[in-house]
């Protein structure tokens, strides 16, 4: 089978082939993935022991079940270069987590994973409707976390013109954007919506760049915010997914025409969706936490990845790979308010439907006695009212109570209140007590 990435302005044969085909390279690709990990990661060798399992069990794809899983906490008690597969020498970058919540992860690419990682972010970009000879703006972050190169590279391996501005300095985004005119930004959903104000701070109707794609990835966002960004630029939204662990951004993409789900490109990342209780695998329809096997990576296989995001499987549509859903949250950003589930994403669903809000919000965690109480601080949109923000905040209360079942406060603030974000927005605001 061809599966090169020459013409990255056409469809690779890969991504239109036959169900059959694909499972076919994916199980040739498995079984050499298990052995390298098995043969040169000794933690491997050491998780597959302890489970009674060989390489040679692994002999149809169902069989990934019975792998253990790979978590962060065992990244990091291997850091710095532990998970490596091949020799520190022939490692050609590192990337690695900001290390805020604890031990960094550090993760390692081959030459060959570099070229691998330009080819699905190339593809990536061409399902979001890029193509060669383009011009686009690269407002992810660039250093140690992945954003910014991944993209970097893929634009190039596309054939785009690429601006890498990296995050931050929000006027001077806005002036470059005026100057080269990209048709293309790639970019987190939230410092986007800091990138649209300042556009209005200084003049420019959003709607009149020349702006046609936005790139949209790093963070879960909603298709309410999907309409949002569309009817303010007047461009095209669709979504990308990615984690530095697995590869970086290009795991996954929204194809532009039917903006359905994320293709994952399942020919170098072979997906899962299990109970996050039980760890049983779910079948494709049903949510729960995604996991990932990686099938061609060199430097740093992982085997069966609990990413904490959730979603669910779904068949393939604009391409032959399956989908996942829009990412609804992470287990671990959960908040269990007296005995609900929530996520920041249900609140951003509601609150777009309002008229006189805007996207911008925190949900601030507090404690009253033994009680945990929750405060949604949404901004209002310009000259908004204090009666009108007001009843805008009353309606809110009344859909969180009735959509989602439990009483939050809303604490609605004028335009700006609200700290900006230069990567990804900080949703929740943990100001409890710790006990």
């Amino acid at each position: 089978m061809t599966v090169s990435a020459s013409g990255m302005g056409e469809l690779e044969p890969i991504e239109t082939a036959s169900v059959d085909e694909l499972r076919g390279l994916q199980l040739e690709r498995l079984r050499w993935t298990v052995r390298h990990a098995y043969d040169h990661v000794p933690h491997y060798r050491k998780a597959l022991d302890a489970a009674g399992v060989h390489p040679d069990d692994v002999r149809e794809l169902s069989d990934l079940a019975k792998l253990p899983f790979t978590s962060k906490a065992d990244l990091r008690e291997n850091y710095p270069f532990g998970m490596f597969a091949v020799p520190r020498e022939q490692v050609a970058r590192v990337h690695a987590s900001s290390g805020t919540t604890g031990q960094p992860t550090v993760v390692g690419y081959t030459a060959e994973d570099i070229d691998t990682w330009a080819t699905v972010m190339a593809r990536s970009i061409r399902a979001a409707g890029g193509r060669p000879g383009d011009i686009l703006h690269n407002a992810y972050g660039y250093g140690l976390f992945t954003g910014g190169l991944g993209a970097h590279y893929g634009a190039e391996k596309l054939g785009c013109t690429v601006v890498p501005v990296s995050g931050g300095m929000t006027e001077r985004q806005v002036r470059l954007i005026a100057d080269f005119e990209p048709r293309i930004i790639m970019v987190t959903p939230s410092y986007m919506l800091a990138v649209v104000d300042e556009m209005r701070r200084q003049g420019i109707d959003p709607r009149e760049t020349s702006l046609q794609i936005g790139i949209f990835g790093a963070e879960p966002w909603t298709n309410e915010m999907r309409r949002e960004m569309e009817q303010v630029l007047g461009i095209d939204a669709v979504d990308i997914y990615g984690l530095s662990e697995v590869m970086g951004p290009g795991v996954a993409q929204e194809c532009v025409e039917t903006k359905d789900g994320l293709h994952i490109w399942e020919d170098h990342f072979y997906p899962e969706v299990i109970d996050p209780v039980t760890g049983e695998v779910l079948p494709d329809g049903e949510e729960g936490e995604l996991v990932f096997t990686s099938l061609t990576k060199q430097a740093m296989p992982v085997i069966r990845y609990r990413t904490r995001d959730l979603t669910r499987l779904l068949p393939g549509t604009a391409r032959t790979m399956r989908r996942m859903e829009k990412i609804t949250g992470r287990t671990d950003d959960m908040i269990i308010l007296r005995g609900v589930n929530l996520f920041p994403t249900q609140i951003e669903e509601l609150l777009l439907q309002i008229e006189d809000l805007s996207p911008h919000f925190q949900c601030v965690l507090s404690r009253t006695g033994t009680l945990d109480e929750m405060t949604v601080r949404v901004e209002t949109r310009e000259g908004v009212g204090e009666s009108a923000a007001r009843t805008a905040g009353q309606e809110l209360r009344h859909m969180v109570k009735s959509t989602i079942g439990v009483s939050v406060a809303v604490d609605v603030v004028p335009p700006d209140a609200i700290e900006r974000s230069v990567g990804k927005m900080r949703r929740i605001v943990d100001e409890r007590p710790k006990r």
